[in-house]
C-alpha cells in the first residue's frame, strides 16, 4: 500500500503541473515561484540540520570500527578500518564518500530451511555507487542551463556521457544508469519480504519522485524534446534574479519542473539529508585514539567515588570470616 501512495502522490503531482500550465497564472507559478520557494525551503531546511547536527553533543569517541585498533608497536593497526589519527579518518571517509566501503563490505542473511546463511549483497552497492555517480554527472551537466558562458568542465562531461554517439540526439549513458539503477532498488524494495517489511511510505516516495522526474527528463530529450533556448533563458532568470516567462515550454517541461522542485523541497526532511549527514556522523569522522589519548565527558558532574582500598577495608572482616584472601591494596 506504501508503494502504491506514493505512485498516487507523483502522479497527483504531474497532473497538478499538467494542468496549472494551461492557464498564464498556473505558468507563473510553475515556473517562478514555485522552483524560488522550492529552492528556499532546501537551503533553509539543508542548513537547518546541518548545523542542529554541528551542534549535537559528541562528549566521546564513537567511531564505528571494524579493524585493530592502534595499541602496541608489533600489533599491525588497521589504518583505514580503526584509524587512529585525522589523516586515517579522512581517508576513511572519502572511501565511504566517494565509494560507499561500508556498503560494498554489506551482507545479508537468509534462512535456508534449516541453515542460516550469510552471503555478500554486492549488487545493492554497485546499483547504489552507479546512481549517485550517474546523479551527479546528470546534475553537473544541467549546470549548462544555468550559467553562461559555460564551465569548460560541464562541456567536457558532456562530451565523454555522450561519448558513443548512440542515436541522435546523442543518448547519455549517465540517464540509462540511473533509470537502470533507480529500478533495481525499487524492484529489490519490492521483491525482498525483508526490506518490503521495513519499506514506508517515504521510502517508495523517493524512488518513484526520482524515477519520474528521469522518465519525464528522458523523454523530452529523446522523443517530444523541448526548446533547449527557452528553458535556458527560464534558468537564467532565475539565477539573475529576473526571472521570465518564456513561450514554447511544453506541458511536460512543467511537470518535470514541478518534480524537481518537489524533491528539493522534500530533501531536507528525508532519508536524502543522508547526503549532508555523512560528514557530520560521529561514527564516521572520529579517528579512534582512545587508547592513545583519554577524552573526558565535559557535562560529567562530580561523583563521590567508591576505590577499591575503601571496599577492601569496608568489608575486611566479612572478607575474612569468609576464608576470602585480602589482596594488597597498593598493587590494586
Amino acid at each position: 500500500m506504501s508503494f502504491l501512495y506514493s505512485i498516487v502522490a507523483v502522479a497527483a503531482l504531474a497532473v497538478v503541473g499538467w494542468v496549472a500550465g494551461t492557464t498564464t497564472g498556473g505558468r507563473t507559478l510553475l515556473e517562478i515561484v514555485v522552483p524560488y520557494v522550492a529552492f528556499a525551503v532546501f537551503l533553509g531546511g539543508f542548513c537547518y540540520r546541518g548545523v542542529c547536527w554541528a551542534l549535537s553533543p559528541v562528549p566521546f569517541r564513537i567511531p564505528t570500527t571494524c579493524g585493530q585498533q592502534k595499541s602496541l608497536p608489533w600489533i599491525k593497526a588497521a589504518s583505514l578500518e580503526n584509524p587512529s589519527t585525522g589523516r586515517g579518518a579522512l581517508a576513511r571517509m572519502a572511501l565511504e564518500v566517494l565509494l560507499f566501503r561500508s556498503l560494498f563490505r554489506n551482507s545479508r542473511a537468509e534462512l535456508y530451511g534449516a541453515r542460516y546463511v550469510f552471503g555478500e549483497d554486492k549488487y545493492l552497492w554497485l546499483s547504489a555507487l552507479a546512481f549517485h555517480w550517474s546523479l551527479l554527472v546528470i546534475v553537473l551537466r544541467h549546470l549548462r542551463f544555468l550559467v553562461e558562458p559555460v564551465p569548460a568542465f560541464v562541456l567536457v562531461i558532456d562530451r565523454v556521457d555522450r561519448f558513443f554517439q548512440i542515436g541522435a540526439p546523442a543518448l547519455y549513458l549517465s540517464d540509462v544508469v540511473a533509470a537502470f539503477a533507480l529500478g533495481y532498488l525499487l524492484l529489490r524494495r519490492l521483491r525482498d519480504p525483508l526490506v518490503r517489511y521495513m519499506s514506508l511510505f517515504t521510502d517508495y516516495f523517493a524512488l518513484v519522485l526520482l524515477l519520474s522526474i528521469a522518465a519525464s527528463g528522458m523523454v523530452m530529450r529523446y522523443w517530444t524534446r523541448v526548446d533547449v533556448v527557452e528553458a535556458k533563458r527560464l534558468a537564467l532568470g532565475w539565477v539573475t534574479l529576473h526571472p521570465v516567462l518564456p513561450e514554447g515550454l511544453s506541458a511536460l517541461f512543467r511537470v518535470h519542473l514541478l518534480l524537481v522542485s518537489a524533491l528539493l523541497a522534500y530533501f531536507p526532511f528525508s532519508k536524502l539529508m543522508h547526503m549532508g549527514g555523512v560528514f557530520l556522523s560521529p561514527t564516521r569522522n572520529l579517528a579512534n585514539n582512545s587508547r592513545m589519548k583519554r577524552h573526558v565527558n565535559p557535562w560529567n558532574y562530580p561523583v563521590k567515588t567508591h576505590t577499591y582500598a575503601e571496599w577492601e577495608q569496608e568489608f575486611s572482616e566479612k572478607i575474612k570470616a569468609a576464608g576470602i584472601p585480602l589482596g594488597d591494596a597498593k598493587d590494586v
